[in-house]
């Protein structure tokens, strides 16, 4: 306990030498969060600073062991800079697919020289990547996916397409599910590794309701992978991609994908009331009950992360993450549209910076169909958890 005393004294002196006060206000939008990768540019010194200072720290991703580009943080000194990093409101130093689904996958099926080569690039933020997953006929049934790798001796040649690709557009590498054997449909996938700088990689945006476009259609045309470019074993992806989508779905049900979930009722009130106006008591009632089942949700979170680092965790747990939180931040924005009044729905005037309000909440309404429908999570949660029948 002394020790863990120690190490809260030494964090909490670090970020506040190390965090700049502009890095320790919610980033203003999307634009203004720092993904890395081989175009990437800083929105302003502070933002360099803060990354950099992490970096060389390893607190991109402090939990990794040192020699893959991380602080080697056990999970009670992990649980104390995410604390430290709250209480001050400091902002992640970097946003990353690789740091969230592909690292830890990674850590658990790659080659020794396959970490060494990728954690470390990602913990430097040098690679961004997107993940390969979804087809257009192949979504909640993934297995059913058609992208198909043909074994060229020295090389694989791929053929085939993938969509709601987040940031395509945007990504230097992609983690993709390939089949590599038609005759096996769950022991026929390759879980590959490619440069969307390939020959014959396209992107196409796809446009949302919300009038903005993380996905992409993905397009691969006689697309070359060399043979080496794989994780685990070949026709064993499936593996690869059940685990990595466990990730994909805390991912989605925190900040890194569905929002924060964080409470809102104070800020709310608050804001209607520069504005002149005072909130109706039911939707101050709402806005409560809101804040309480936030901050259950925020204690959901620290019990299952700490029992999944000490081995004790249910395979089922992301998904039950993966379901309160997503429907967590669509009545998140629910009650801010309401809380903003007509204001709210305005969509283009400087006041409400191009529409971001009801922008948001458009947008939260792919939350509960992204990584898995909320249908689909309560199925498994019913029948891997509560070991329900099936109908």
């Amino acid at each position: 306990m002394a020790d863990l005393d120690t190490f809260r004294a030494e964090t909490r002196s670090w970020l506040e030498a190390n965090c700049p006060a502009e890095m320790r206000t919610p980033p203003r939008d999307e634009d203004d969060t720092y993904w890395g990768g081989r175009n990437a540019e800083f929105t302003s010194d502070a933002q360099k600073a803060w990354f950099e200072a992490c970096v060389e720290k390893g607190y991109t991703v402090p939990a990794w062991p040192k020699e893959y580009g991380g602080a080697g943080l056990n999970a009670a000194e992990a649980k104390i800079l995410r604390q430290e990093m709250a209480a001050i409101n400091a902002r992640s130093p970097l946003s990353s697919f690789g740091i969230w689904m592909l690292g830890p996958a990674l850590l658990k099926f790659g080659t020794e020289e396959q970490k060494l080569h990728y954690l470390n690039q990602i913990a430097r933020g040098e690679i961004r990547w997107c993940q390969g997953y979804s087809e257009p006929g192949s979504g909640s049934d993934l297995v059913s996916m058609q992208t198909f790798g043909e074994d060229k001796g020295d090389h694989w040649e791929v053929n085939g397409q993938k969509i709601w690709t987040s940031y395509a557009d945007k990504a230097d590498w992609i983690f993709c599910l390939v089949r590599t054997d038609k005759n096996d449909k769950y022991q026929g996938i390759t879980f590959m590794l490619f440069d969307m700088a390939s020959e014959g990689v396209s992107t196409k945006p796809i446009l949302l309701i919300s009038g903005n476009s993380p996905f992409c259609e993905t397009f691969f045309d006689n697309v070359k992978v060399p043979k080496d470019q794989f994780v685990g074993e070949v026709n064993r992806g499936w593996d690869v991609a059940k685990y990595l989508l466990g990730h994909e779905r805390e991912m989605i049900s925190g900040a890194g994908g569905g929002g924060l979930t964080s409470a809102i009722g104070a800020a709310m009130t608050r804001h209607a009331a520069k504005n002149g106006d005072e909130l109706d008591p039911v939707l101050r009632g709402e806005l409560a009950m809101f804040d309480v089942d936030a901050l259950a949700y925020a204690a959901m979170g620290e019990k299952f992360l700490d029992e999944m680092k000490n081995g004790k965790g249910h395979p089922a747990q992301p998904n039950m993450m993966k379901y309160v939180g997503t429907e967590l931040n669509k009545r998140r924005h629910e009650l801010m549209m309401s809380a903003g009044g007509s204001r709210s729905l305005e969509w283009d005037s400087d006041e409400t910076k191009g529409g971001k309000p009801s922008r948001n909440w458009l947008r939260t309404k792919a939350n509960s169909i992204e990584g898995g429908t909320s249908e689909v999570m309560l199925n498994v949660v019913s029948k891997r958890i509560l070991d329900l029948p099936g109908a």
